[in-house]
């Protein structure tokens, strides 16, 4: 029982983690255009974060957990490995500053555990090409969607004082931060509730006393009687709320090393572009997640800012940053499969 509980931590320490890495998708535009301090700025994030919960259905979290791989070969060592790979992946790109996608981390992590516990047959090809078409559709959505967006609002406000504009999208950005991070709490908590779920309802067979505690204490009376009378594949609500804390939580810690990637470093911004970019990016996030495919509200952010950028002109867009961060994209889901192969022998083995 103290292993399963263990592993219940760690999956809430990861979703810890995700708010913590992608703290920055959701509020470098907002610090770095001065329309909030840090400090206010991650509160504001971290609140609809929480808030996603009562917005988004659990359509994302049920393709993590029963969509990647066959649920009959999860089990306590699988998600160990699972976890660790995501973990460890996350922690590395933060030390080097890279935004890479918790998302993506995870998903390989659950790839590399499968991998070596049931071969490539225990992988379920409609859930995974989904996700890995939404690596290239997520930023190219929010590219479009941010000049779509810009395009608008630069012609509505074409003769309109600079200053004028200035104090409307101060304002405007609040909002469009706002939307982003809803999007955000909406389809990056949902990966944790699908690991977290998948282990309660695959991971632990049998009805041992330790078992039914454990259950017991996650599921709500109703639920109990539902899994009772073989429902299918759902997410607990007490689940629900732990996950949207615990990614509220990590987003109050922060993400600097990223903010500065993200919000200096690709293109110089301005509270009218902040807008775009986060308006784009979100509108890419509530499709997602309507959709309940699992993507990177990394790749869709970096998408937006390039979008605004490339919008005022080419030249604007640091593509030699951009490119590292591509790179980082490429390999998140192979190298956290490693990891987290590594993780699963080690813990067999020992």
């Amino acid at each position: 029982m103290t292993w399963i509980l263990f592993l219940i931590v760690l999956a809430l320490f990861f979703d810890y983690l995700n708010g913590f890495h992608d703290a920055a998708n959701s509020v470098a535009t907002i610090v770095s255009t001065r329309v909030l301090s840090p400090k206010f700025a991650v509160y504001w994030a971290a609140f609809f974060n929480f808030i996603a919960l009562l917005v988004f259905h659990t359509g994302v979290a049920k393709t993590i957990g029963s969509g990647i791989v066959n649920i009959s070969i999860v089990d306590s060592n699988f998600i160990f490995g699972a976890l660790i790979g995501a973990c460890a992946w996350n922690l590395l790109t933060w030390w080097w500053g890279l935004p890479s996608s918790s998302s993506h981390a995870l998903i390989g992590g659950i790839i590399g555990a499968a991998l070596v516990k049931a071969g490539p047959s225990s992988l379920m090809a409609g859930g995974i090409i989904k996700t890995l078409i939404f690596i290239i559709v997520a930023p190219i959505l929010g590219v479009i969607l941010s000049i779509f967006i810009a395009s608008i609002v630069f012609r509505l406000f074409k003769k309109a004082n600079p200053f004028k504009v200035d104090h409307i999208f101060r304002k405007g950005q609040l909002l469009s931060a706002a939307a982003y991070s809803l999007g955000h709490g909406g389809n990056d908590a949902q990966k944790t509730m699908g690991i977290i779920s998948m282990l309660l309802f695959g991971g632990l067979s049998g009805s041992t006393e330790s078992v039914i505690a454990i259950r017991e204490f996650f599921l709500l009376p109703s639920e109990s009687a539902r899994l009772a009378a073989g429902g299918t594949f759902f997410v607990p609500v007490i689940i629900i709320v732990l996950c949207h804390s615990a990614i509220a939580l990590g987003t109050l810690s922060g993400g600097w090393r990223i903010v500065k990637t993200m919000g200096q470093k690709v293109t110089r911004l301005k509270p009218v572009d902040g807008f775009c970019a986060e308006s784009g990016a979100a509108l890419s996030l509530f499709v997602s997640s309507f959709l309940g495919i699992p993507v990177s509200t990394t790749h869709t952010i970096t998408g937006g800012i390039v979008g605004i950028g490339s919008f005022h002109r080419f030249s604007a867009v640091r593509w030699s940053v951009t490119r590292k961060i591509v790179w980082a994209w490429i390999i998140t889901i192979p190298a956290a499969a490693i990891i987290s192969a590594l993780a699963y022998m080690f813990t067999i083995c020992f």
